[in-house]
């Protein structure tokens, strides 16, 4: 049986006004960035539940007899007030269970958890994606800002590998610039096989019976530009970063 996946945000909307002399009018858009890493899962044997971050607030798993039916968790440019603000608290002020407790508890209890660099994950633009302020960050293998922690390389970064790990076995160690990355600073258990601009890139840790890992720039663009998401080992980065997480 294929390990399940449960990856949620990677989603967004966007509401533009044209201003054209005198004139105006507006148009909208709705947008996802999941397709690459999808893929990428999927052609390596796992199948792979997409929970946009519109039907997130209200569908990701409230209790751990849902969550547990996932092999492991994604979190891809998703802010923490997407899960803790559900709609029966925000609208009808109901206590509802701290879904970010419930992902330390599912991880600490052998799941594996893997946030993706974006605007909303880690600490984000304007320090909004406020993970830091969560029991998730005490899963994650590194320590989350509180202030913006984008680092934006318009002119490109190289990711550089360092030590061998077998989450990575197989890569070359030329891999492709990204156009930018969330800044964490690795906690002292993690295990760091890459980095960029002496920051973490790729971090792996192991907490209670679980794993988690960050990857500290997008799975899509604007971060991941063509060049990264096209280059020919981006399949077996992922591969291999879940079957080191899900790994038995």
């Amino acid at each position: 049986m294929n390990k399940k996946i449960l990856l949620a945000g990677e989603s967004w909307m966007s509401y533009t006004t044209h201003v054209k002399g005198f004139d105006s009018f507006y148009t909208s858009s709705y947008e996802t960035g999941e397709k690459w890493l999808k893929k990428a899962l999927e052609k390596a044997g796992y199948e792979v539940t997409f929970l946009p971050n519109h039907l997130a607030s209200d569908e990701f798993p409230f209790t751990m007899e849902e969550l547990k039916q996932y092999d492991g968790v994604i979190l891809s440019d998703i802010g923490a007030n997407t899960l803790l603000l559900p709609v029966a608290t925000f609208t009808h002020s109901r206590k509802m269970p701290d879904r970010c407790k419930l992902i330390r508890d599912y991880v600490l209890d052998g799941g594996a958890l893997l946030m993706i660099g974006g605007y909303m994950t880690f600490s984000g633009v304007d320090a909004k994606g406020k993970w830091h302020d969560t029991a998730v960050q005490e899963v994650l293998p590194v320590e989350v800002l509180t202030v913006d922690d984008r680092m934006e390389h318009c002119d490109g970064a190289k990711p550089v590998v360092g030590e061998a790990h077998e989450a990575i076995s197989g890569l070359p160690s030329d891999w492709p610039e990204v156009l930018g990355y969330n800044k964490t600073v690795a906690k002292p258990e993690a295990i760091v096989p890459v980095t960029i601009e002496n920051d973490p890139f790729l971090a792996l840790g192991t907490y209670g019976k679980g794993r988690s890992a960050a990857f500290t720039t997008d799975c899509a663009p604007h971060w991941a530009p063509p060049e990264f998401c096209e280059w020919e080992y981006y399949d077996q980065l992922w591969k291999g970063i879940f079957d080191w997480l899900t790994k038995e």
